[in-house]
């Protein structure tokens, strides 16, 4: 019965020891680019990739489990012109917008992940969360720059427009990769389904481009219809596709710097 004990007592210390050895804190950044898909880019082309800046933070549970927070800054662009589609080449749409993230995700180490360890020291993950996201579309017209919510280019009403700000779920892939005992290269393709689909301000139906005018200005209504066709914007007309929200991904690389202590040498798979 002693033995026994003994013994349960010293599985529950071990275990508890490697437990506690892989809790830490990570801090690090990284840099990448972002890559919008929605109504102005529905074939997933990448020609117009937007820079990516970004600071992250992980606190570490074990050697797999880890939770992440995260702050991005990206900008995203595309136009109907650089298309393969016949109807985007004729709606002629363009926009861009600067893009702020802040995330939190919950990671998955496929592989066990120790600090210091000569063994275990990379490991492709997945991960899934929650994100806060800012954006403000805009176009340019002779060399002006304007915002296209504040001219209800799809007959938004005043005090009507859509918001500036939305969630989105957070899902992706990374692998990390452990320089020594401190430092890490992380690599990750990281999406954002957007509960919005006006990031880009197109999603439903041309107004009445005459109505909008009155009410708007008249710049309002060239931002609205920029076709090359007089007759393609008519009210009620499809400008975009309400039913699909927008997606935003970033693929980034980055160095994260690891602060917590191990309270054995270094774990290898040759010791045991």
């Amino acid at each position: 019965m002693t033995s026994r004990v003994i013994i349960s007592l010293l599985l529950i210390c071990f275990s508890t020891s490697i437990i506690t050895g892989q809790r830490g804190t990570e801090v690090g950044g990284h840099i990448g680019t972002s890559i919008y898909f929605g109504d102005l880019n529905t074939s997933y082309n990448l020609n117009s990739p937007g820079i990516l800046i970004g600071l992250l933070t992980r606190r570490n549970f074990n050697e797999r489990l880890s939770l992440a927070a995260g702050l991005n800054y990206g900008h995203i662009s595309a136009k109907d012109e650089n298309s393969n589609n016949f109807y985007q080449r004729t709606r002629n749409l363009s926009f861009k917008s600067d893009v702020f993230d802040l995330n939190f995700s919950l990671e998955f180490n496929f592989f066990p992940y120790y600090h210091g360890s000569d063994d275990y020291y990379y490991t492709p993950y997945l991960f899934g969360g929650f994100s806060i996201m800012k954006y403000n579309p805009q176009a340019e017209i002779d060399n002006v720059v304007y915002d296209l919510r504040d001219f209800g280019t799809e007959g938004q009403l005043n005090g009507q427009e859509y918001g500036l700000m939305s969630g989105a779920f957070v899902f992706g892939i990374g692998f990390k990769w452990d320089i020594n005992r401190d430092w890490s290269i992380n690599t990750a393709l990281s999406g954002r389904n957007i509960f919005s689909d006006y990031i880009d301000d197109v999603s439903n139906a041309y107004p009445d481009l005459g109505s909008l005018s009155a009410r708007r200005g008249p710049i309002a209504a060239q931002l609205s219809d920029r076709s090359l066709d007089p007759e393609f914007a008519l009210p009620g007309q499809q400008r975009g596709n309400g039913k699909s929200n927008d997606l935003v991904y970033f693929i980034s690389i980055g160095i994260m710097r690891y602060f917590g202590e191990l309270p054995c040498p270094a774990i290898s798979k040759h010791q045991f």
